[in-house]
């Protein structure tokens, strides 16, 4: 692979993130030695790098077990979250039978509807993949309703005089058009996708991250519920990350936002 100049750029964008990091861990290292914090109460970074090595095979089971109901639960929560969004922007019969209850689902505390979740439908997969479309459903509806609704009405005008369909403003100029919110709704339901997968596993599960981090908390294990925490943090970013490539590579033909042109001056 060839370094550019613009990766090289893109490379040295995140180097302050990178200082930031590096002195907080040296931070928190010199305070839990300095203050002799005992470490199954705040364990220095040391350590806890140390519990990752130590527990890696098992790490990575437990992190295959929430991966892959995350992205299962993230997947179909896309999927209706679309589907539901078309169908709001294309009938004001959907959004007035609808919204009202997107948005009162909302006002309910979705960590007191999963301990119902595992009476009613069990402890397997399923009701982890329903908390986490419960978190990331309402994000990428509204999003994608936004978007979709952000279209100019001159270039709705001019679609219907060159003789397009309702259906063919719909898909080729709407579609387009919703795809930079699209993306805003997903990055932001990455995130909490794995937050659901998480809470799920944490009241009913035998396996995952939220059920490991649940049995080292019981045994004053704190090492291993921060390694686990890192294992999550990183299993997120990376989500979010994948989330941006995408997005950057499906906008690639789009013109540049303010932000971009902004950046390209100063640059």
């Amino acid at each position: 692979m060839i370094m550019t100049p613009s990766v090289w750029f893109r490379l040295f964008e995140w180097i302050p993130a990178v200082i930031v990091m590096v002195a907080l861990l040296i931070l928190w290292e010199l305070l839990v030695h300095v203050m002799d914090i005992q470490s199954w109460l705040l364990p220095p970074p040391s350590v806890i790098a140390m519990e990752i090595c130590n527990s890696f095979d098992i790490l990575m089971k437990h992190t295959g077990v929430t991966v892959s109901e995350t992205v299962i639960g993230f997947l179909i929560s896309v999927l209706c979250a679309v589907g539901l969004a078309s169908g709001i922007v294309w009938s004001r019969t959907v959004e007035r039978a609808t919204y009202p209850i997107i948005i009162a689902s909302q006002t309910i505390p979705i960590i007191t509807i999963a301990p119902l979740l595992i009476i009613w439908v069990g402890t397997d997969i399923h009701s982890k993949v329903i908390v986490i479309v419960l978190f990331t459903f309402f994000p990428i509806v509204i999003n994608v309703v936004q978007g979709l609704r952000s279209v100019e009405q001159e270039m709705v005008d001019m679609f219907r005089t060159l003789g397009a369909s309702p259906f063919q403003i719909f898909l080729k100029l709407m579609i387009p058009s919703a795809l930079p919110g699209f993306f805003a709704g997903l990055k932001v339901a990455s995130v909490f996708s794995v937050v659901g997968a998480v809470i799920g596993e944490w009241f009913g599960s035998s396996a995952g991250l939220g059920w490991f981090i649940k049995i080292a908390g019981g045994q004053f294990q704190t090492a291993r519920i921060f390694a686990a925490i890192a294992v999550l943090s990183t299993v997120a970013i990376l989500f979010f990350l994948l989330i941006v490539f995408l997005e950057k590579w499906s906008l690639r033909k789009y013109p540049p936002t303010a932000e971009r042109v902004i950046r390209l001056g100063e640059s």
